[in-house]
């Protein structure tokens, strides 16, 4: 098998991959960046709308709500480093070097800062309500025109080159090619767990590969129960569509079938409450009445979110009628464990962005600190991943297996299998006895996929494999932890239900 080599490999092509392909590359690394996206949309990054959070004058305020956001879970030290870093990271790539045109208030020179679920102040600078994507596309420009950084898209990630306790690469997929890429660091930046469930904000490639392949690596998870469900997404025919928080944090509010607002009764932060807090609220009382709707009523919608109006008009949806809304999964809080500089608990292996769990969100994430998370720790791990050589002996791999390929509907009926059984058991709501059936139905989907295994496997199959071992993770994970904290919620079959 053809291998060829590069410093750093950074896998994934959302804002943490990207800020550690700069990071490296400022040093003079060599980067390789291999994506299975095959436009910007395809990474998480691309679809974030709130924004991005800041510490401005108040840090220690900020890092209050990121703790308090989390049920008191977070870890101090990956708190420091988040604040701490925060303003001069925003300032150095997205501002300086990106030249990202963040709204401005009326003077049209101070930025217009806004205000989310659980923040205490105005703090989050923004583009209207497609941040991401303002984000996203100058930043892969920039790195594409960068003459020490080369982008593979189309190209899939399928297993780490590990020996002796050490990651040297990546064996990697595009089309029907199968080869390895040797490295002296790799970064691990592939997004997080989406498709393993009916209803996400994620793009459809959000299949849990950096966790799934560092699992089988021997690398060491954390926090996988903690999947984070977005409160307010809008589903009215049928393909979602996320209605920011900002919506809530500009005056709108949740109303059930009769027309009634519910969430001050459950909290006192009502519609600006923890996203846990508001995701199982609307839930109940969509089971309850039959609908939710998002009331904009009270401000000029159109006006202040020309971007989700659109996106209104484009699903058939009249905002001023109410935007109907449902949770959805939206991002995974745990991840591959790693320290303040992203480095794995396997030599020369680090995790960025959602796939990495640095301990900043604890049991529950704050509004908009992911596109934060994934920008400090992208630069940090970027910066720490080079000056590694790579291996002067190519680390061997099996590439041929004895795996049959499966029919084309066979596949598809397995990923709606696995995640019928993640929506009915591993969900908003768990139950010791829905959780033990989840982890049989994932191990016999599994059995499935390993009879398909091979890797010249179609990415489908791949994709099934690591959506397999990412559901496996989150469900043992949620058997084990019987305290209901954060985004994970314990349902007991003799408790009476609670919001």
């Amino acid at each position: 098998m053809d291998h060829s080599t590069t410093d750093v490999l950074v896998l994934g092509s959302g804002i943490a991959g990207l800020s550690a392909a700069l990071g490296a590359a400022r040093e003079g690394a060599s980067v390789t960046v291999a994506t299975k996206a095959t436009q910007p949309e395809g990474a998480s990054t691309w679809w974030a709308q709130g924004g991005i959070a800041v510490a401005r004058t108040a840090p220690r305020r900020f890092k209050e709500d990121i703790h308090t956001a989390s049920s008191g879970t977070s870890d101090p030290e990956a708190l420091d480093v988040l604040v701490q870093n925060a303003d001069a990271a925003v300032r150095d790539v997205l501002i300086d070097t990106l030249e990202v045109d963040f709204d401005t208030g009326g003077d049209g020179a101070s930025f217009d800062y806004g205000r989310e679920a659980a923040h205490s102040e105005d703090r989050i600078l923004h583009v209207d309500a497609s941040t991401g994507k303002h984000i996203h596309e100058p930043f892969l420009n920039c790195l594409a025109a960068h003459d020490r950084v080369a982008i593979r898209g189309n190209t899939a990630a399928i297993d780490l080159l590990e020996r002796d306790g050490a990651v040297h690469g990546a064996l990697l997929k595009s089309g029907d090619e199968v080869r390895r890429l040797h490295a002296g660091a790799t970064v691990l930046a592939t997004g997080g767990i989406g498709a393993l469930y009916g209803r996400s904000t994620n793009p459809a490639g959000a299949t849990g590969d950096g966790i799934a392949m560092a699992h089988r690596a021997g690398a060491t998870t954390t926090d996988m129960e903690f999947v984070q469900f977005h409160p307010t997404v809008c589903v009215a025919d049928g393909d979602p569509f996320l209605v920011s928080e900002a919506v809530r944090g500009e005056g709108a509010v949740l109303r059930n079938a009769a027309g009634d607002r519910f969430m001050p009764a459950v909290h006192e932060d009502a519609e600006l409450a923890p996203r846990d807090v508001v995701a199982r609220a609307v839930e109940q009382e969509h089971k309850r009445t039959g609908r939710v709707v998002l009331d904009v009523s009270s401000f000029d919608f159109a006006e202040t979110f020309p971007d989700l109006t659109a996106m209104c008009a484009e699903h058939g949806v009249d905002p001023s009628a109410g935007i109907p809304v449902v949770p959805a999964e939206h991002f995974l809080c745990g991840g591959v464990d790693v320290d303040t500089h992203g480095r794995a608990s396997l030599d020369r292996l680090y995790a960025v962005g959602e796939c990495a769990r640095t301990g900043v969100h604890g049991a529950n994430r704050l509004a908009s600190t992911s596109l934060l998370e994934g920008l400090v720790w992208g630069l940090r791990a970027g910066t720490d991943a080079t000056g590694t050589t790579v291996p002067s002996q190519p680390v061997s791999i099996s590439t041929t297996g004895a795996g049959s390929p499966p029919p084309d509907e066979a596949l598809r009926a397995a990923f709606e299998r696995l995640q019928q059984a993640m929506d009915e058991h591993v969900g908003l709501r768990r139950t010791p006895d829905g959780l033990q059936q989840a982890r049989h139905d994932i191990r016999s989907i599994g059995a499935d996929v390993d009879a398909w295994m091979d890797p010249s496997a179609r990415r489908g199959v791949h994709e099934l494999r690591s959506a397999c071992t990412g559901a496996r993770l989150i469900a043992e994970a949620a058997a084990a932890n019987e305290t209901s904290v954060g985004c994970h919620y314990m349902e007991r079959p003799d408790a009476p239900s609670a919001s």
